[in-house]
């Protein structure tokens, strides 16, 4: 409008545009002002040059914004500061950190504003070295005099994000005057170490004091110490709070309510506060889709993404790391590698934690290879991306993959941790590699100086009991340093009915309903031994204690992905619309296995019924029927991989391998214990499951 009016712009004109187009990120009007400040002469003046160096920054133009400051005759301390923040805007450590060290050796000293930049971009490094000697610096130059309140702000915040509290709670005590972002800084920081209930304590502090307003990002933590500590009813109250306060409608502490009620599995009213909420952004999105998944309800979490993108709100990797074992759940292969593709195409796959959820995806879609291929490209890995690959490997009974991998993670100078020996001892308990899983738990303790936890314990029982070794798994745990659990017992308690030793079985029967089955799983085993020995009134009396104590048995499910589409079945389910070509594929399958010498083992039923109607029963389970449906459906060169929401029957696994012989179909299934891979009438689980 100024040049319209033939008005010309002078020094104090262009700074308060410049600053309009950075806060826009106005790259192009930006350099258009560039060039009429050039034309002008002002280019080189103090307060246009450091707010080009502003703007330059803020849209990541480094070598722009390096020239404009090496130009000008000379420099402030608030050049210096345009040029650190904006390196710590985009947490260029090294970079930022050298403006420092220049600016040091001129007569110009960093100020309260250099240090406000600075220490952020330290905290998110966790360079506690350097945070001590700008601290240091701090005191020296008396900057908590005048502006005690930023700078000690930024120092706790620092030492809090490096994990140092008591350094932070020291900074906090010593500061004369604290607001509202100082007292969220340190809540944060408890909260961060995960020190949940400190970090309340802390917050009641806050308000009891009354020395500063409620604020969304101090409630924010609040409700994250909340959900961490399982503690809903003062997370009630805190929503409560919020009405009375007007910040209900504020986003921040909407999201924190709603990733609250979502972590707390009350996933109706995290469904409803969402629908209620006016603004919605991505994290609101991510933490709907994150409750969804963390509740098994994965195909809601799906609604809920292209809900998210039919509303133009761009996923982040929050989200997708959220969304990713959705597919995992449904072992919904080409909905996992559609997320896939997205997160490629918005250019965070190399991100870490997305590239472990894909791992994880991909191995329990049953492409363990994929796994793999990811790990190997995967630009930076963690402690995390190890036991997700030992762990895939594990489930895919491939133990001396796992093991192998191990070594090579020894080898890279990556210290394993609990969980890695947990993912170990379970690869080898799915591979029958009892000697070698003995060893690892032994090396746990005696070379790492990992003290076994109760999921130590539950493995090794899990390993000797799977393999066998029901006596010894016993003596284990009468020589366990913590007390066993009902999940110890359970693991035992199911070797018992797949080893059919009936009289160890009701000694651990006796102990698991000495401290309480606290589940159906446990119900159900102790209700399978006693029918599998024929003792169905002992069986039905099992089954009447479950119901009594309110648990309900989940039925069996199988499904099988064709085309994108989830095809699910339920033990004798008719509903499908090929049903009738399914039923005579099942029994066409009957005839030609008892050709081969198969006999049905109705020692799986668990119903009193005649031999033949056994039969019958044990035909119709649903992961044959979904399998059924594969053959009838996929070309002859394709895999048929079922899912099973729960442990396949010893008859279904017999009769799975004769179906790769008869048929010439290699079949996956993945039940609630691993991956079976059939083939020319093997499994590779090699029995052990």
């Amino acid at each position: 409008m100024l040049l319209d009016r033939r008005v010309p712009p002078n020094k104090y004109t262009f700074p308060f545009v410049l600053k309009a187009c950075a806060a826009r990120l106005d790259l192009r009007a930006g350099r258009a002002i560039h060039r009429h400040a050039a034309r002008a002469g002002l280019h080189a003046d103090l307060f246009v040059s450091t707010a080009l160096i502003d703007l330059y920054m803020k849209c990541a133009f480094f070598r722009h914004a390096t020239n404009v400051f090496d130009q000008m005759p000379s420099r402030d301390a608030v050049a210096w500061n345009a040029m650190l923040a904006g390196y710590a805007l985009h947490g260029m450590h090294q970079q930022a950190l050298a403006y420092l060290i220049r600016m040091q050796d001129t007569r110009l000293r960093p100020n309260a504003s250099t240090l406000v930049s600075l220490l952020p971009l330290l905290a998110q490094q966790r360079a506690l070295s350097q945070g001590k000697s700008v601290h240091a610096y701090s005191v020296r130059a008396c900057l908590h005099d005048k502006d005690g309140v930023l700078v000690g702000t930024a120092l706790l915040d620092m030492y809090a994000k490096c994990g140092h509290l008591r350094y932070a709670c020291s900074v906090f005590e010593a500061m004369a005057d604290k607001n509202d972002v100082t007292w969220s800084a340190l809540i944060g920081g408890f909260v961060l170490c995960n020190r949940m209930l400190e970090a309340f304590r802390l917050f009641k502090d806050m308000l009891a004091q009354g020395l500063c307003f409620l604020s969304p990002t101090s409630v924010a933590s609040a409700l994250r110490a909340c959900a961490s500590l399982a503690d809903l009813r003062i997370g009630e109250q805190l929503h409560v709070l919020l009405a009375k306060s007007g910040l209900r409608s504020d986003l921040t502490a909407g999201n924190s309510l709603l990733s609250m009620y979502a972590k707390a599995g009350l996933i109706d009213e995290a469904t409803a506060l969402f629908d209620e909420m006016v603004v919605k952004d991505t994290v609101s999105y991510s933490a709907l889709i994150s409750g969804y998944v963390q509740n098994g309800m994965a195909d809601e979490a799906f609604l809920v993404f292209r809900r998210m993108l039919a509303c133009s709100v761009e996923p982040d990797v929050a989200t997708m790391v959220s969304l990713i074992p959705a597919c995992s759940h449904l072992a919904a292969l080409q909905h996992g590698k559609c997320s896939h593709g997205s997160v490629i195409v918005r250019g965070i796959a190399p991100e870490t934690s997305i590239c472990n959820a894909l791992i994880d995806m991909y191995a329990k879609c049953g492409r363990i290879d994929l796994s793999r291929q990811i790990f190997d490209v995967m630009p930076a890995r963690d402690i995390v991306s190890w036991n997700t690959m030992i762990a895939g490997y594990g489930i895919h009974g491939l133990g001396k993959e796992a093991a192998a991998l191990f070594l090579d993670m020894k080898n890279r100078a990556c210290e394993p941790d609990d969980v890695t020996f947990i993912c170990l001892i379970s690869a080898c308990s799915h591979s029958g590699l009892v000697t070698e899983g003995k060893r690892w738990f032994h090396m746990m303790e005696q070379k790492y100086g990992i003290t076994p936890r109760m999921e130590h314990y539950i493995g090794m029982v899990d390993l000797l009991a799977r393999g066998g070794f029901l006596d010894e798994a016993y003596q284990f745990i009468q020589s366990m340093p913590l007390k066993a659990d009902v999940r110890v017992w359970g693991a035992l308690l199911g070797a018992c009915r797949v080893h059919k030793n009936i009289d160890l079985g009701k000694q651990v029967a006796k102990m698991i309903q000495k401290l309480g089955p606290e589940g159906t799983g446990n119900f159900v085993l102790l209700s399978n031994i006693f029918s599998a020995a024929g003792r169905f009134d002992e069986a039905a009396e099992v089954r009447i204690l479950q119901k009594e104590k309110g648990f309900k048995k989940s039925p069996g499910c199988s499904w099988i992905e064709i085309n994108g589409s989830l095809h699910a079945f339920i033990g004798g389910d008719r509903s499908h619309p090929q049903s009738p070509q399914i039923y005579q594929e099942l029994d066409s399958i009957l005839v030609d296995i008892n050709k081969l010498g198969y006999q049905a083992d109705t020692s799986f039923v668990l119903q009193d019924l005649e031999d033949e109607e056994k039969e019958k029963a044990l035909l119709y389970h649903s992961e044959k029927l979904a399998i059924a449906f594969g053959i009838l459906t996929l070309g002859e060169d394709k895999t048929i991989f079922v899912t099973k929401n729960l442990r396949v029957c010893g008859d279904c696994h017999t009769v799975i391998k004769y179906m790769t012989l008869v048929r010439k179909r290699a079949i996956i299934v993945r039940d609630a214990n691993r991956f079976h891979h059939f083939k020319n009438g093997q499994c590779s689980c090699g029995d052990f499951w």
